[in-house]
């Protein structure tokens, strides 16, 4: 018996995996197989590089700064971890627990010159604060002009 319709689901469904992997490997698989769960998240990240410093914020909101786990790894700042989160509502008819664990993990390359044994760490009000500061040979050298009148 042929099919009613005139194109034939296969092809779609077969786009949509490959659509679907294709999200996954750019912004939540982790790369490294290790520790890190298949459906880790990235965090959002800025970045800002200064004459004597790159300074890296992420958002990770709910997440506790010894959850946090921040590394260097071949010049790449690698910002993994682990959300845990959970709410409870208690009504008079009812009574709802949700739970959210989730790994996340961002990598941040870091430009030559950048000196990872001075990298520093802060947390408030859900961002992290990293900062990277730049070896004296990587910071911009200031030359005056003089007049020649």
């Amino acid at each position: 018996m042929k099919a009613l319709t005139p194109w034939q689901p296969r092809p779609l469904l077969t786009l949509r995996h490959e659509m679907n992997d294709l999200f996954k490997r750019f912004f939540g698989e982790a790369l490294d197989s290790g520790d890190l769960a298949v459906d880790a998240w990235a965090p959002s990240v800025d970045v800002e590089e200064t004459d004597k410093e790159i300074v890296i914020k992420a958002d990770l909101p709910g997440v506790e700064p010894k959850d946090v786990d921040i590394s260097v790894v071949d010049n790449t700042l690698v910002l993994k971890g682990e959300k845990k989160e959970e709410r409870e509502t208690k009504k008079k008819n009812y009574h709802r627990t949700e739970r959210f664990v989730g790994q996340f993990y961002r990598q941040v390359p870091l430009p030559p010159g950048a000196d990872p044994d001075k990298i520093s760490a802060s947390s408030s009000k859900g961002v992290v604060t990293i900062t990277v500061p730049k070896t004296a040979a990587a910071q911009p050298k200031k030359i005056t002009v003089q007049s020649r009148d």
